[in-house]
């Protein structure tokens, strides 16, 4: 008889494994099917192994430029492309045996293979067709294998991958995706990154630092293109003051590659071409569901542009059957995903929940300088037909920033001028991915500018600037 289980989640990534988590708490029979390895790309290839990379790139750049901080290092600061990759992976394998240590503390069976939804209630897992773990992300002891199992609730949380585009297709040693850009086999002298959404501006900041010569290439007229435009504007200023060639309005039409170089033929929004050689290029043109091989097509699941349609508590359109994470759509954030698998699983134990607001669902790009967002932008709150207030505090009239050496920056915010609701806050400048969850919490508890305005703000911290932005939104800004 196939084993029985309350709830088994197909995927161990943030979505899936937290969303197990939270049925074990529920008192639910509770199993996690992966395929390769748990923690998903967040833990893995995305989130955090990037976080750490940005992290040595910061200390390399806060040390090559410690005269501005009244120090002198002796000689020349160099580094070890190996021994950076190195302590990333070792963050992300460090992780990764932790959300296994997560899993068995709350008794959550962990399926190894690859799983194959055949009828509702009922889930077969075969032999993974991925390749091996890495040695600091084994296999966690004790997991089940192959075999058939029933469920009553199966959440779909298998994320999304790499989107290709057709001619310009990843061969991991001179067109890399997110996973070979992790791993760099040598440092690139100069990348080509198609693409400036939070992936590829992150490489691209990363590779500047450490001494690559960058060029950004995007199809639409700003950077950051889900940003807002001032913030994008700002952002655009700081990247090419660092040296970052960028071209907006542009699309790489095709690749022509040596033994050891790649030539981008890059069309222009006029139809003029040029040609831009360089060691690396790196596709960050966006991600695609992992809808294949789960069976959904017989099951008559609807799915749309690769991903699968779901209302806001993660149900699909058959009845035990959920999705949750990148494979439900955008935005395809981790963050996204585990508060999707919380409120998919309470759903399901019949708790009052409310469906998933992705307005209120933060953004952040960790590059430098940093970019944090939450809600609607100046040109969205207008189309929306709001008469808007809108502050700004400048990062230069902040004295912590002026005092860490960070005073280029800005943090803006937006309210509805009728009712003193804020509908979007966003923000450019140091620790700005840090800051924009006081906004967050604002706006999740439908607080107005006069609450703000009242809030005491400690001194002195960056958080200040939080503050005089609203202030600035209704004429009372006290420091600019």
């Amino acid at each position: 008889m196939a084993t029985q289980y309350d709830i088994l989640v197909i995927g161990g990534g943030p979505g899936g494994y937290v969303a197990a988590i939270r049925a074990a708490q529920l008192g639910l029979k509770t199993a996690v099917v992966e395929r390769e390895h748990l923690g998903g790309i967040c833990l893995n290839w995305g989130c955090i192994p990037t976080k750490a990379l940005l992290r040595s790139a910061e200390i390399y750049h806060y040390a090559t430029h410690a005269a501005d901080y009244g120090l002198k290092l002796e000689g020349k600061m160099t580094f070890n492309i190996a021994d950076v990759i190195k302590r990333s992976r070792g963050v992300s394998g460090q992780l990764n045996g932790g959300v296994g240590f997560l899993l068995k503390k709350n008794k959550i069976d962990v399926i190894w293979g690859e799983a194959k939804v055949t009828k509702p209630g009922e889930v077969v897992v075969g032999k993974s067709s991925k390749p091996a773990v890495e040695p600091q992300h084994p296999v966690p002891k004790g997991v089940l294998g192959e075999g058939t199992y029933q469920a009553k609730h199966i959440i779909i949380a298998t994320g999304a991958r790499p989107r290709a585009l057709p001619g310009i297709e990843p061969d991991k040693k001179l067109i890399w995706t997110y996973f070979e850009a992790m791993v760099p086999d040598v440092m690139p002298k100069s990348l080509i990154v198609m693409g400036s959404g939070a992936i590829g501006i992150e490489f691209a900041s990363f590779y500047r630092t450490m001494g690559a010569e960058v060029t950004v290439v995007e199809v639409m007229p700003q950077i950051l293109p889900v940003e807002d435009a001032e913030i994008a504007v700002l952002a655009r200023k700081r990247f090419e003051k660092q040296g970052i060639k960028i071209l907006i309005g542009a699309k790489v039409t095709g690749v022509s590659k040596s033994s050891n170089s790649v030539t981008a033929t890059i069309q222009d929004e006029k139809g003029a071409t040029q040609s831009i050689t360089a060691d690396r290029l790196i596709s960050a043109v966006g991600v695609v569901g992992n809808i294949e091989g789960l069976g959904l097509e017989a099951l008559g699941i609807k799915t749309d542009r690769g991903c699968i349609v779901t209302d806001g508590l993660g149900n699909t359109n058959v009845a035990g059957i959920y999705a949750i994470g990148d494979v439900a759509g955008p935005p395809m954030l981790a963050h996204k995903a585990e508060h999707e698998g919380v409120i998919c699983v309470e759903g399901i134990k019949g708790l009052p929940v409310h469906p998933m607001d992705k307005l209120k669902i933060p953004g952040c790009t960790y590059c430098h300088p940093q970019v944090a967002s939450v809600g609607l932008t100046e040109a969205k709150a207008k189309e929306a037909g709001y008469t808007l207030k809108i502050g700004r505090f400048p990062f230069m009239g902040n004295g912590k920033a002026i005092a860490l050496g960070e005073p280029d920056g800005l943090v803006k915010t937006i309210f509805d001028a009728k009712t003193g609701k804020l509908l979007g806050a966003h923000m450019i400048g140091a620790e700005v991915t840090e800051l924009i969850q006081g906004y967050v919490v604002a706006m999740g508890l439908e607080t107005t500018e006069e609450e703000l305005m009242h809030t005491v703000f400690p001194h002195p911290t960056l958080s200040e600037m939080m503050h005089e932005s609203v202030l600035d939104a209704y004429g009372r800004a006290i420091h600019v």
